[in-house]
């Protein structure tokens, strides 16, 4: 979306935005609500990059708007409203960052296991990270200077590693390679100087070239081609539901990796996660049902349980994929049925 202006030549649609700006400041919230509505998605898909949650965003951008209502008095319209709700919502997440544990994957706790591990229990004191409902969520770059394109920012390797920096370390980065705003007016919507936003945005650049891959999901994806993507994840799902490891296996790289969070266990190489699969899902669930859908601007799949083949399944997990040429590379299955309203997805199957 572009910049949205006040105080030059009118057009209608500007003419527009500024009477509901006078509206909004006299505390008319529907005038309020017409200004924020087209800005609220990509303020949305920022404030989970902060975050890595949905539900944390949730919170965010609710508190953030609230804030913005409270003091749109402020607002003197010499830069832009989205500029200025951008200033908002960052100092809301970096609130909320200073004050919460960051969000992480099984990775980030220890090693993997060579064999599957049975009964495990879920570690309930960690902040896992979360899923990513996409739909709605714009393509291409938010900003001519942007280095990433809006998709892939909300990638999963992308999210993981954005945790892994300091509050203003992220800000800056998230500002500046994802959104196209200058270091000096980062600087003014973070309350620091230019000099600091320029360092933080060299440290965050190096940390994240180390923990992402050199291709980004979107960039493996459009080399694959929608046919054969969805054709590969459909003969994922299709595996697990018939309990067929032997049309499992073949999907899959040497080096792909399984992680179910909140569970800590997570496998690495074909050989543990064919041990996985045969042993866990395959063998000691009675039978699946799927649901397409996308989540982090990647294939993912809903999995529904249920106790046998004619019975109700309920919402188990939103399972992500990441893919290398022809196969799968990652799975991670975010186990639960709170991941799913967002999905707007059921939370059960007939």
């Amino acid at each position: 979306m572009g910049e949205i202006s006040f105080g030059l030549p009118a057009d209608p649609v500007r003419s527009g935005q500024e009477a509901d700006l006078a509206r909004a400041r006299t505390g008319d919230d529907a005038a309020f609500a017409r200004l924020v509505g087209p800005l609220y998605q990509e303020l949305h898909a920022h404030c989970y990059r902060m975050l890595g949650s949905t539900h944390d965003a949730d919170d965010a951008l609710q508190e953030a708007l609230l804030r913005a209502w409270r003091g749109l008095a402020r607002f003197e319209g010499r830069g832009s409203l989205r500029s200025w709700l951008y200033t908002v919502a960052t100092r809301t997440c970096l609130d909320l960052v200073a004050s919460r544990a960051k969000r992480a994957l099984p990775a980030d706790l220890g090693s993997s296991s060579d064999r599957a591990v049975l009964d495990a229990a879920s570690l309930t004191d960690v902040a896992w990270l979360a899923p990513y409902p996409d739909q709605g969520l714009a393509d291409g770059r938010a900003a001519p200077e942007a280095r990433y394109e809006r998709r892939e920012s909300v990638e999963l390797a992308f999210v993981a590693a954005l945790q892994h920096l300091s509050g203003n370390q992220r800000a800056a980065l998230l500002l500046f390679d994802v959104l196209g705003f200058s270091a000096a007016e980062i600087a003014t919507m973070i309350g620091t100087s230019t000099t600091s936003v320029n360092s933080a945005l060299a440290r965050a650049r190096r940390l994240i070239a180390e923990k992402t891959p050199s291709m980004s999901q979107q960039q493996a994806l459009r080399k694959i081609g929608d046919a054969k993507v969805h054709k590969l994840v459909a003969a994922f799902a299709t595996a697990l539901e018939r309990g067929d490891i032997d049309a499992l296996v073949p999907l899959l790289t040497e080096d792909v990796t399984w992680s179910m969070p909140p569970l800590a266990h997570w496998y690495k190489g074909l050989a543990a996660v064919t041990d996985f699969a045969l042993q866990v899902p395959i063998t000691r669930c009675p039978s699946w049902r799927t649901l397409p859908t996308s989540a982090n601007a990647q294939p993912a799949v809903a999995f529904y349980l249920g106790g046998d083949v004619a019975g109700p399944h309920t919402a188990w997990s939103i399972t992500v994929f990441a893919l290398r040429g022809p196969r799968i590379c990652e799975i991670v299955s975010f186990l639960g049925p709170d991941h799913f309203p967002p999905f707007a997805l059921p939370a059960s199957l007939p």
